[in-house]
């Protein structure tokens, strides 16, 4: 075959790898993943809302998968399973012990009262544990707005007559809350844009400044740069909130508008996105507020895409 002809297949399969490229790269915080940690409701289907009907599941947590939630923890019986196994177990150590079978079962007999001591102490420990498991304090869904064209995140500001318009027993989602949660969704974008690791990090948690800062890497490796300009909150519903572990949690699904460019770094030539056209997204983000560093506020710990 001439040399020619196998030119232009392979500048197609060149053209198609550079545009896969440009596709995979992270547009906005979060492109089009789900990840980070809701405590232990990070794998459990969140309350629908209007503006998000239905959430993706997070595909990339610090969280193990398949841990059991608090909300959907079944009680075991008394009896049951492993632990009905060990105190059987117990109870025929205590009928050899005492009936006993000869020089051999006094051995025996010493060994299993050992097996039955180590076996109540197991169980005592494991009766404490599960009183003092910490209780879930889980929200109804509510919607935040009066209307059906009026949301509550974009409600005026009723924080001075102390009203709060979600709550859940030990925790209260105030209007200064959902005002932070509006504030953080555009401060959060704009610094991703911007690359500000400095300021990512004061309004994100670990897991996902971990996330972002792999996303602006990646970007630059592919020699690209994310800009973003004017976030917009079009809508905005709690989704659900809750308290565990000396931490409040707050699931807000919001639908906004903003400038999402991606360009070239070194030539500045804009590969996808346009710079006069604003795109939408909805997505759910979990907010959390910790007791030990209640002064820093309300800080992203979790993005999910509505499905």
């Amino acid at each position: 075959m001439p040399f020619s002809r196998l030119i232009a297949p392979a500048n197609a399969l060149a053209a198609g790898f550079a545009l896969v490229a440009v596709d995979d790269a992270n547009a906005r915080a979060g492109g089009s993943n789900s990840f980070g940690s809701r405590g232990t409701q990070t794998y459990a289907a969140p309350p629908a809302t209007n503006t998000a009907p239905k959430a993706a599941p997070i595909e990339k947590s610090m969280t193990q998968k398949g841990a059991p939630t608090m909300a959907q923890t079944p009680q075991p019986s008394r009896f049951g399973g492993w632990r009905g196994i060990l105190m059987g177990g117990l109870i025929a150590a205590a009928f050899v012990s005492i009936f006993g079978f000869g020089a051999l079962a006094s051995v025996l007999g010493f060994l299993l009262q050992l097996a039955l001591v180590a076996g109540a102490i197991y169980l005592v420990v494991s009766f404490i544990r599960s009183r003092s498991q910490p209780a879930l304090a889980r929200e109804p869904v509510r919607r935040l707005g009066g209307t059906p064209n009026q949301d509550m995140l974009n409600r005026p500001s009723s924080a001075s007559n102390g009203s709060a318009p979600g709550s859940a027993p030990g925790l209260t989602i105030g209007s200064g809350d959902l005002d932070s949660f509006k504030r953080l969704l555009g401060e959060i974008q704009t610094a991703y844009g911007r690359e500000d690791i400095d300021k990512l990090a004061a309004m994100t948690t670990p897991e996902i400044l971990a996330q972002f800062s792999q996303e602006l890497a990646d970007n630059a490796k592919q020699g690209l740069r994310n800009e973003i300009s004017d976030v917009n909150l079009l809508q905005g519903d709690l989704s659900e909130a809750w308290r565990e572990n000396s931490s409040d949690y707050a699931m807000v699904a919001m639908r906004f508008s903003l400038v999402d460019v991606m360009f070239n770094r070194a030539t500045g030539h804009v590969v996808s996105g346009d710079r006069t056209r604003p795109t939408q997204a909805t997505e759910l983000w979990t907010f959390r507020r910790d007791d030990r560093t209640r002064a820093d506020g309300w800080q992203l710990s979790a993005i999910q895409q509505a499905a």
